[in-house]
């Protein structure tokens, strides 16, 4: 298995990012896949899941209404685009795969998933 996320970097506040995870090494339309990001000072937190089809979707409430997640399950790839910036984003942004087939949580936690990726970091200053 390999997640390769990319599209991080550095941007101003009210600012936009698009990352993307290219999956790799399974079946990627068997799996849910979330965006987990961390920092220094809060470890990791959940951002937004989306199930193996793309049709349930959920995310944490502070990027609710900015961040949309989406999934192309003929490229293999998932997405977070960002929209709308603070400062409080900036983390190192993970994509995560579910470790069980077929399921579904609207707030999963670390142990639903079995690999990650390395990351991408974003950073949100003006």
């Amino acid at each position: 298995v390999q997640l390769v996320e990319s599209g991080g970097g550095p941007v101003q506040p009210g600012g936009s990012l698009r990352l993307s995870c290219v999956a790799s090494g399974f079946t990627f339309t068997d799996y849910a896949m979330s965006w987990v990001r961390q920092t220094p000072g809060k470890g990791r937190e959940f951002v937004s899941g989306i199930d193996n089809m793309g049709n349930s979707i959920s995310y944490r409430d502070s990027v609710k209404g900015r961040f949309t997640i989406s999934r192309d399950n003929r490229k293999n790839t998932l997405y977070l685009q960002m929209n709308n910036l603070i400062p409080e984003d900036t983390a190192l942004y993970y994509c995560a795969k579910y470790q069980t087939r077929g399921r579904w949580v609207q707030k999963p936690i670390s142990d639903e998933y079995d690999h990650w990726g390395q990351g991408t970091q974003v950073t949100v200053s003006s």
